[in-house]
């Protein structure tokens, strides 16, 4: 099995817009989902595809997660950036994909929100949001 490559936040949302084949899976919880926001595709007409890793609040692995993405569409032929909090449960996620048959799987480096900064906040310092790509409230 091939290693998950880290793509940053900035390079991912250049391939989702430049790619047709590029499809972003947010694998965060529901309530991630819920209350922190979700990456918003919606300029490039494109939707996030919200597939847990883990099932909130017990945080088990989803053991249909490989099904799921199949139903969401996605095929072997994609090319899959997944994305967490960080980064850890999206190359998780990643690895889990190219195991189950989607050899274009990739981790988007430091996730939604990234690491804390020195006030303990997230969302600042690195990650999708701290790069200012778009982004929404649920």
């Amino acid at each position: 099995m091939a290693s998950v490559p880290d793509i940053s936040p900035k390079d991912t949302w250049e391939a989702l817009r430049n790619d047709p084949q590029a499809a972003l899976v947010d694998v965060r919880t529901d309530a991630e989902w819920n209350f922190v926001g979700l990456p918003d595709l919606g300029a490039i007409a494109k939707q996030t595809v919200l597939i847990p890793w883990q099932i909130y609040p017990g945080m088990q692995v989803n053991g249909h997660f490989a099904d799921q993405l199949h139903k969401a569409g996605l095929t072997p032929l994609h090319r899959v950036y997944f994305i967490c909090r960080s980064g850890a449960r999206s190359l998780a996620a990643g690895q889990a994909a190219q195991s189950a048959g989607f050899p274009h799987a990739f981790n988007v480096a430091d996730g939604f929100e990234g690491p804390v900064d020195a006030d303990g906040h997230r969302g600042t310092v690195a990650g999708w949001k701290a790069e200012g790509l778009p982004w929404r409230q649920r």
